[in-house]
């Protein structure tokens, strides 16, 4: 038994070190029940949608009608939408409702269709807006959406993260699923439980491309959309810390983004964020690590940026090696089977479990006015399963790590076709 104490008191000593070493995370998350001020906007200024629509004809006319509903002066924002042939059916969709559309043929992936418009328009029209929102084909806005990017404009930031809702609660119980729930926690994990704290403390946002609003003055500075990674929000935030661009996250523009309703797309949509991240990670991480010793930023920063990774991989390190000597000593010897069986794989197992379930309890907390739309039932399923949907993104990762140097194949998302949305 003592060799038994000695692994469990060395594991309890080096989780207590992981708490310690994450305590600026978790105030971060804390910051997350402290909303920033509801700006009302002075001024009416001219906000470009632009909507990436590539062979989107199936699903667009949502996201356009939402568009037609907009509270916001008509005379005040413009609708762009950008396809890649000029035999898409979308185009004949958009024109019905008096969108412009633009053609990119040489478009490989997002970055590179939003590259596009904004090279194709003159610099005349460029710089009658002040800001470009960047929009998916799947999503729907919220009736005050555009107002709401309007009031954001009171802050003098250079990029805006708006609250992404779930697409899919807006119709019946077919159109969601036990995977697109744990995956809409996405959300609430990325802006509420880490950009809130972000923007108030001049941190790079961890940026969404659905409903990424960036100033004219932001967009001039980087030459147009030179991003091309599998993530090109990521890249962004990377490359925006390295040239000084601001960020918040503003709640109130609220719009409502699709999830993925089979288990297969879920996976390949996390394979490609930790691809892209991987990818980002190579690309630019040499260039902030010296520009961070340059300048000498604060704290706040430099965890956010380099340090957040040692508290979960000291804590899942050791649960792991914990639990491997747990099957050791269970194997060689018969008579700690039962002690180590308990104490050095059930206990950690446990702890593992308890931390990412609090975890998805404060995600869920945070947006609990978006999951009244789906049963208790499915709430329960979320809150239980969902710290082993947030395990699976160890293999996931590592996956990724040899996919961002291989190279991964850019799919045409899956979408889910509605009776009714808006």
């Amino acid at each position: 038994m003592n060799i038994i104490y000695s692994i469990l008191g060395v594991y309890a000593a080096l989780c207590v070190l992981a708490v310690i070493l994450y305590l600026p995370k978790i105030r971060q998350y804390l910051s997350a029940f402290n909303k920033p001020k509801h700006m009302i906007a002075k001024e009416k200024r001219r906000i470009s949608l632009v909507i990436p629509a590539r062979n989107e004809s199936a699903i667009i006319s949502d996201l356009l009608e939402s568009i037609a509903k907009q509270e916001y002066d008509k005379n005040y924002f413009s609708v762009n939408i950008i396809v890649k042939e000029p035999t898409d059916p979308t185009i004949g969709i958009a024109k019905k409702f008096g969108a412009n559309v633009f053609i990119v043929g040489d478009q490989n992936c997002k970055g590179a269709a939003l590259d596009g418009y904004f090279h194709a328009i003159g610099k005349k029209e460029f710089e009658s807006y002040e800001a470009f929102v960047v929009v998916d084909a799947d999503a729907v806005l919220a009736p005050d959406y555009m107002t709401e990017l309007n009031n954001a404009l009171e802050y003098d930031k250079d990029v805006y993260n708006t609250r992404k809702l779930i697409k899919n609660y807006l119709g019946d119980k077919k159109t969601r699923s036990f995977w697109c729930n744990l995956s809409a926690l996405t959300y609430p994990i990325i802006d509420d439980l880490g950009n809130a704290y972000r923007g108030k403390r001049n941190i790079p946002l961890n940026l969404c491309g659905q409903g990424l609003m960036v100033r004219k003055r932001a967009i001039a500075k980087l030459g147009g959309w030179p991003y091309r990674s599998m993530t090109e929000d990521y890249e962004m935030r990377m490359d925006g810390y390295l040239k000084g661009l601001t960020g918040m996250y503003y709640p109130y523009a609220k719009l409502y983004s699709e999830e993925a309703v089979t288990y297969k797309e879920v996976y390949t949509r996390r394979m490609r964020w930790l691809t892209g991240y991987s990818q980002c990670d190579k690309k630019y991480m040499h260039d902030i690590k010296k520009k961070i010793k340059t300048e000498k930023p604060s704290f706040s920063l430099v965890f956010d940026m380099l340090c957040y990774k040692i508290a979960p991989s000291l804590f899942f390190v050791s649960t792991i090696l914990t639990i491997v000597c747990g099957c050791l000593l269970t194997w060689c010897y018969s008579s700690l089977q039962i002690e180590a069986w308990i104490y050095l794989v059930c206990i950690p197992l446990a702890v593992l479990y308890s931390l990412l379930f609090v975890y998805t309890l404060m995600a869920m907390l945070c947006y609990r006015d978006v999951f009244r739309k789906i049963t208790f039932g499915e709430k329960l399923a979320m809150l239980f399963f969902h710290p082993f949907y947030l395990l699976q993104y160890v293999p996931i990762y590592v996956k990724s790590r040899f996919k961002a140097v291989k190279g991964f194949e850019w799919k045409q998302t899956e979408r889910v076709i509605y009776e009714k949305n808006v």
